[in-house]
């Protein structure tokens, strides 16, 4: 119980950090490192995890425990010194030239010096005004919460799996790193709505299948869908930072935390279907993941395409033509 408590209160509050950090890198990389930045990002939570099981299970006595697995957020925040912060925000805020400075350096650094400041600023409600982007915001908010909701059943589940809790979660980290990798692939090959939806699926029906396997042989479908899940996080984090036009992407990735933590808070409340049917909650993870996987056909494909900056670049079909964003970027 002390090991999922400290899954609870360490990993996820870590899940807004980790999307701040993943927000900043998008505005600031380019389309051909924008793949392998949002990746790599994702793989360092992979690490966290291993490292969480190996502390707990070298440091038993709590209150230490407590000390070990929090001491590197210390860290983190020394290290974010380095991190530059986020141009819209700085608008958003009134800090201007602060911003300028910030977008001539990265405009150097990309051979241009032409940019554009716009002190307007935007509110969530302007995530659902016009409707396109309306669209957007309400599936993608569904896919995360699908994305969040059985990633989250299965990684509380560590003693569903027929192995030592400390075990079961270090194998599980580690499969979520080779995940990533085959997702860095598929994602620049099929493009991210393809593979957002169908790992999203495969998820779904691998925790479904638990239903007509016997329990004895559940461990292998239970390490492709925690592989399935993963693949489906990382591509979910990538996905809905180019969804969003640069003016509501602090809005839209927010919005989306929201409904994320929603399906976080509400998976491991599902295991107490199991007194009306065993396999309820089995079920219940599988139709949320699926039906949610679907919804992810109904958004536009982000696949070598700049970032939108404006609402009007989404209601004007821009996303669906690269030839826009190509003469944009020359």
């Amino acid at each position: 119980m002390v090991f999922l408590s400290l899954f609870t209160i360490f990993i996820i509050p870590c899940v807004p950090a980790e999307r701040c950090l993943l927000l900043a890198g998008m505005e600031w990389v380019d389309i051909q490192h924008r793949t392998f930045s949002g990746i790599l990002t994702s793989i360092f939570w992979s690490i966290g995890n291993m490292l969480l099981a190996m502390v707990a299970y070298l440091v038993r006595e709590w209150h230490w425990l407590l000390v070990a697995v929090t001491g590197p957020c210390l860290l983190s925040i020394v290290c974010l010194w380095w991190v530059p912060e986020s141009a819209r925000w700085l608008i958003a805020n009134g800090k201007v030239k602060q911003a300028q400075r910030h977008l001539l350096q990265c405009a150097r650094m990309n051979g241009r010096e032409d940019f554009t400041v716009s002190p307007e600023s935007y509110s969530y409600i302007s995530l659902f005004r016009t409707p396109v982007l309306r669209k957007i915001s309400l599936c993608s908010g569904a896919v995360w919460f699908g994305v969040a909701f059985s990633y989250y059943g299965m990684s509380m589940n560590l003693t569903g799996f027929g192995l030592n809790m400390y075990l079961s979660q270090f194998v599980l980290g580690i499969i979520e790193i080779p995940a990533k990798m085959i997702m860095y692939v598929l994602v620049n090959r099929v493009g991210r709505r393809q593979s957002q939806a169908w790992t999203l699926i495969l998820t779904g029906l691998s925790i479904g299948a638990n239903v007509i396997i016997p329990k004895s042989e559940t461990l292998f479908l239970a390490i492709m869908g925690k592989g399935f899940s993963e693949a489906a996080f990382t591509t979910v984090f990538l996905y809905t930072s180019e969804l969003y036009p640069t003016i509501l992407r602090q809005n839209g990735m927010g919005y989306t935390s929201f409904v994320a933590r929603l399906g976080g808070a509400l998976a491991p409340l599902v295991f107490l279907l199991d007194e009306v049917w065993r396999s309820l909650p089995e079920v219940t993870y599988c139709a949320v993941a699926v039906c949610c996987g679907s919804v992810a056909f109904l958004l536009p494909e982000t696949l070598n395409v700049r970032l939108p900056e404006g609402i009007e670049d989404i209601e004007k079909n821009a996303f669906a033509s690269c030839t826009y964003f190509c003469k944009q970027q020359r």
